[in-house]
């Protein structure tokens, strides 16, 4: 299969995927509703999201599998069906990339605290094991562990997916800025901490995704080559910090807005550029256009 980082590293810069948990809500999601059982039961809709996005320019595509560890989906009823879904999950997405792009395998937090010992070091693994199999038996390139904030757990993630599959491991974490400069995640590490720790645990790519717009994320790019001149950087950001609108959520970043930074962060370091919660196959094609000329 080919490898995403042997691209990166022939000088390519690659577009990935917007959001999905707004585009789900779209097609009729609803509030309390599992998104990991429309691999089974609306696999079109789930299809139609991925295949937008391919339409729109993008080089990888994610699958619908962000929730699909044992720890969520056993709030569902669903802990038993893990394989199923995650594995429909990467097999939509495979459809819609083709044999010639690429599929990213979404893993997201457990949401258990290893520091509450809500849940201990080896459940962790075995979970992270258990959907990244699942995932790669589906056709998927790469793990995409994301939006992490406990260095712990994400180390976890990566070593099952390394340990357990033979596809490339991705691991972007989620930061906030603070006061007086700088970026931490919920749980106070720093983009820099990061990229040593998940470079020594194994990971093939690093990043940073949701959480910021397209401008923060410049900033978060840059403290991470300033420990790490070679590891490739993904960035997945969102379309501007939510707005309440007349009882709505908005995203006040438009597609060009975005696009107007690609330039930008790709200067400062980013490999991969695609984006979070907010964003359009609209926000991708534009950031493809300016990809293309870069």
């Amino acid at each position: 299969m080919k490898k995403i980082i042997s691209e990166l590293q022939n000088g390519r810069v690659l577009v990935s995927d917007g959001a999905w948990g707004t585009f789900l809500q779209q097609k009729g999601l609803k509030p309390g509703e599992c998104p990991e059982e429309w691999n089974i039961i609306r696999p079109d809709d789930v299809f139609d999201i991925a295949k937008s996005y391919m339409d729109a320019g993008a080089d990888l595509v994610e699958t619908n599998s962000f929730g699909g560890s044992r720890f969520k989906l056993e709030k569902y009823g669903f802990g038993d069906r893990v394989f199923e879904f995650n594995k429909a999950a990467a097999e939509i997405s495979r459809k819609a990339a083709g044999p010639d792009r690429f599929v990213l395998g979404s893993i997201g937090p457990t949401g258990k605290l290893l520091m509450m010992e809500e849940v201990t070091e080896e459940e962790l693994y075995e979970a992270f094991k258990e959907q990244s199999m699942a995932l790669e038996a589906g056709g998927v390139n790469a793990i995409m562990i994301e939006t992490m904030t406990d260095l712990d757990e994400a180390r976890i993630a990566v070593k099952a997916a390394k340990e357990n599959t033979s596809c490339e491991v991705f691991c972007t974490m989620t930061f906030q800025k603070i006061i007086g400069g700088g970026y931490r995640t919920m749980m106070g590490i720093s983009p820099a901490e990061m990229t040593e720790s998940l470079v020594d645990a194994g990971a093939d790519l690093i990043g940073t995704n949701c959480g910021n717009g397209i401008e923060d994320m410049i900033g978060m790019v840059k403290e991470i080559r300033s420990v790490n001149t070679e590891i490739p950087v993904l960035v997945h950001a969102n379309a501007g910090m939510p707005c309440l609108v007349e009882g709505k959520t908005t995203f006040p970043e438009s597609p060009s807005d975005m696009a107007a930074r690609v330039k930008e962060i790709v200067e400062a370091g980013a490999n991969i550029v695609g984006g979070c919660c907010g964003t359009t196959p609209e926000h991708i094609r534009q950031m493809s256009k300016v990809v293309k000329i870069l």
